[in-house]
């Protein structure tokens, strides 16, 4: 007999629905589960194959984890904010909020044809006042936060010690130290801009080719711009520690140890022959120092311009230029040749004293 699935899913789905089979509710006599998936972009063209890929695996997993007497929370939402939005609306005149429900009217239609035990009554929308006014809040506890290095962990920003030489200093210095100990701050970043969107990319976005994914232009380059970033670092140690008690994969626990990337060594000071300056270099061999026969820093170095002398700005600045074309990914590749220029400046080697050249390179980043 054949399988009529058109006529045996519809109908399925339909009593699924109207009886809200997958609906989660307050069963304290259960042990719980929450099982969330990634809440898609809800982009104009719909679904792709990526989408129910993973969303498979995690419906797999809630419908065993009912059958074994979970009370089990599985929500569906949309990731609705983004540029593509924005960018359609100044494109068409279309306010973003018209096409964005439409696109989530269908990315809805879609997920549910597929069958998947989602909890519909749950539904969020992350451009939703009720939603995102919690990103804002959390946002503002993150900003009203200092990293208590001792503790090792966040604690409010009212509780952050003042160092006598800070006080002596006055009102400014003391809202300068507070700042630069928030968990939230604004800072210039080096980032991707694509001159034609007039946006921000992501490094993901920018192809082999230096063009933007989103609109196939290459009127794209590195600028700094001031973006809100947080200290996610100050939280390596707790973040290698919680993967200890993790049972995952070792391939993935492997991953995310390279991604926090912890490195344990020394910071030295080169100072610059010639400026009030020092170049501060990290390193985790600091006993190969004293066969260190020159410097390299990164063509977004604040320090680069102070740095070059006259005669060769020339050819630090079309480097610079060239530099800025390229992706991370391009200008890390081990396939590929190292290039650089010299700055002009000589540091000096703090455990020889000996001169040693400084050239900016693009595979430094």
């Amino acid at each position: 007999m054949e399988y009529n699935f058109k006529a045996i899913e519809k109908k399925w789905q339909e009593y699924w629905e109207k009886n809200k089979t997958f609906k989660t509710y307050d069963d304290y006599s259960k042990p719980k589960y929450y099982v969330l998936d990634m809440f898609p972009y809800p982009s104009g063209s719909g679904l792709h194959v990526g989408h129910p890929e993973g969303y498979t695996a995690t419906d797999i997993i809630s419908r065993y984890k009912r059958m074994k007497g979970f009370n089990v929370l599985h929500p569906m939402g949309w990731d609705a904010f983004g540029l593509p939005a924005e960018q359609y609306a100044i494109q068409t005149g279309t306010h973003p909020s018209i096409t964005t429900e439409k696109n989530c009217n269908t990315f809805r239609r879609q997920i549910k044809s597929l069958g998947l035990s989602y909890d519909w009554d749950r539904e969020i929308n992350t451009t939703d006042p009720n939603y995102y006014k919690w990103t804002q809040w959390i946002f503002i506890r993150l900003y009203n936060t200092w990293f208590d290095k001792n503790l090792q962990k966040g604690r409010p920003i009212s509780e952050l010690p003042i160092p006598e030489e800070i006080k002596l200093k006055g009102k400014k210095a003391i809202t300068d130290y507070v700042n630069s100990q928030r968990l939230a701050y604004y800072d210039f970043a080096h980032v991707w801009w694509c001159r034609q969107c007039k946006i921000v990319c992501a490094n993901e976005e920018i192809l082999n080719d230096g063009s933007h994914e989103k609109c196939g232009s290459k009127e794209v380059e590195r600028r700094s711009l001031k973006q809100w970033m947080l200290r996610i670092p100050l939280y390596a140690e707790r973040l290698l520690k919680g993967l200890e008690k993790l049972d995952w994969p070792e391939g993935i626990k492997e991953m995310q140890i390279n991604w926090i990337g912890r490195s344990s060594g020394a910071e030295i000071d080169f100072q610059i022959e010639g400026l009030n300056e020092k170049l501060c270099v990290f390193t985790t061999r600091p006993d190969t120092l004293f066969g260190a026969t020159y410097m390299v820093i990164a063509p977004e170095h604040p320090l680069l311009k102070v740095i070059t002398t006259p005669e060769h700005a020339k050819n630090v600045s079309e480097y610079v230029r060239k530099s800025a074309l390229k992706s991370d990914l391009d200008r890390t590749d081990l396939a590929k040749d190292k290039t650089g220029v010299f700055t002009g400046r000589y540091a000096i080697n703090p455990v020889n004293d000996k001169k040693i050249p400084i050239w900016v390179a693009d595979y430094v980043l």
